[in-house]
């Protein structure tokens, strides 16, 4: 029930956003001002920055980077690319997704779906995920008093060289934090659990437990 709420409350915060204006672009970056509604925001070539406040409907680019400013709104956030960063009580309310970039989502940030790269980091602080996190290649750390409800997945990579040496993936889940879904490793990690924070069943790795305020390096 409480995810049913909580994604409901998510989705009509955002609903109202989608009525303004689309934006379509294939070479040039687009620049969403603050406190205004936008619908759609499409680019192939360049970055997206959607201030402070405004509210946007789905933005997605091919080669770039994609913003969302404090207490903004959107949709959901896709990128090939290019890093996500979310500042700030900002909401987005389905998922995020990027394939060569890392996502950060700054304290009071709130999405509605999945959190996924493939190559690159995800790092979350003071943050409610209502779906899962995932990743093939990059770092995870569930920051201080963050919540994730569909668990972590970290998928073994299918590309030609996975069988070269590299370094462990390492996953922090920090102080408070929770983790409500299973936490799945199909390749080889360095899992931190801080003793406050609370998680799923674990498989495919071994938590090693923490009681400062970061998590001990490898």
């Amino acid at each position: 029930m409480h995810l049913m709420v909580f994604t409901l409350c998510v989705t009509l915060s955002a609903a109202a956003a989608w009525a303004g204006e689309d934006i379509s672009k294939v070479n040039g970056s687009i620049q969403a001002e603050a406190g205004r509604p936008y619908g759609s925001l499409e680019t192939v070539n360049g970055a997206i920055r959607i201030a402070d406040a405004a509210r946007a409907g789905a933005a997605s680019t091919v080669n770039g980077s994609i913003d969302l400013g404090r207490s903004a709104q959107a949709e959901r956030l896709e990128t090939v690319n290019g890093a996500i960063r979310i500042a700030r009580d900002a909401q987005v309310a389905k998922g995020v997704e990027t394939v060569n970039g890392g996502v950060f989502v700054d304290r009071g940030g709130t999405v509605g779906g999945d959190v996924e790269t493939v190559n690159g980091a995800i790092g979350l602080v003071g943050t409610r995920v209502g779906g899962g996190v995932r990743t093939v290649n990059g770092d995870v750390t569930i920051g201080v008093g963050s919540h994730v409800r569909g668990g972590i997945l970290i998928e073994r990579s299918s590309s030609w060289f996975q069988a070269m040496p590299r370094r462990r993936t390492r996953v922090v889940i920090g102080p408070d934090a929770v983790v409500e879904g299973p936490l799945v490793f199909r390749r080889e990690v360095d899992l931190h659990v801080h003793r406050s924070a609370r998680i799923g069943p674990v498989s495919g790795a071994e938590a090693m437990l923490y009681d400062s305020d970061t998590a001990p390096r490898n």
